[in-house]
């Protein structure tokens, strides 16, 4: 099966709608570190072992804003995004767009270079988000040509269900169990690969932790 390199999901600023309320003002800064036994990207393990990851994120009204950076897959090595966004609740249906910036120093792209926007609609535990590369950085050799991916999830307290869509019709399903607010186990499976080959019989379970930086 061929890998898939990376080209990851963001945020573009949604403009509020006239008419609806937007959350109280207030700003917020939290960070954290994590780590997990792989590189899990959109159901396939991107190589490399374990990844440990750092983020910082500032949010107000609606907004947000932030950088993570990660060790990275086997293929593009150590990776820092760059991200905003915007989400609002309607009354129950909550909308929210972004734009987000992947860059991996070793392959030498910077910023600007691979980026997504993203679109998504949520009413009570159901989400469904569709995202799409605007910048593949074919000019700088990574030659990779403008995709999209979507998702369809469902979110509880402890379990969440997640379906993935590739452009090119490979797709996947992952389960979640979310044993507190630091530590979840998935188990994620390829159903499909667009490849043309089997698709994988074995899945892959990924334990991911999370600790904030207070």
């Amino acid at each position: 099966m061929k890998m898939k390199q990376k080209l990851i999901a963001g945020a573009i600023a949604l403009s509020a709608m006239a008419g609806f309320s937007v959350p109280a003002a207030y700003a917020e800064v939290s960070a954290s570190v994590g780590a997990a036994n792989m590189y899990y990207w959109r159901g396939y393990d991107l190589g490399g072992g374990a990844a440990l990851s750092a983020g910082v994120n500032y949010s107000a009204a609606g907004f947000t804003g932030g950088a993570w950076t990660s060790s990275g897959g086997e293929a593009w090595g150590t990776e820092y995004d760059l991200y905003a966004g915007y989400s609002i609740d309607l009354g129950g249906v909550t909308l929210g767009a972004g734009y987000i910036s992947y860059n991996y120093a070793d392959m030498d792209v910077g910023p600007g270079d691979f980026a997504e926007v993203y679109g998504s609609i949520g009413f009570g535990p159901f989400k469904y988000t569709y995202m799409d590369n605007v910048a593949n950085a074919e000019e700088i050799g990574v030659g990779y040509d403008d995709y999209n991916y979507m998702t369809a999830e469902l979110n509880f307290e402890k379990f969440g269900i997640k379906y993935g869509l590739h452009e090119d019709d490979a797709s996947h399903l992952d389960l979640t169990y979310k044993f507190n607010d630091k530590l979840s186990f998935t188990y994620g499976q390829m159903i499909d690969d667009a490849d043309g080959g089997d698709v994988e019989a074995d899945g892959k379970f990924i334990v991911s932790l999370s600790l904030p930086i207070e």
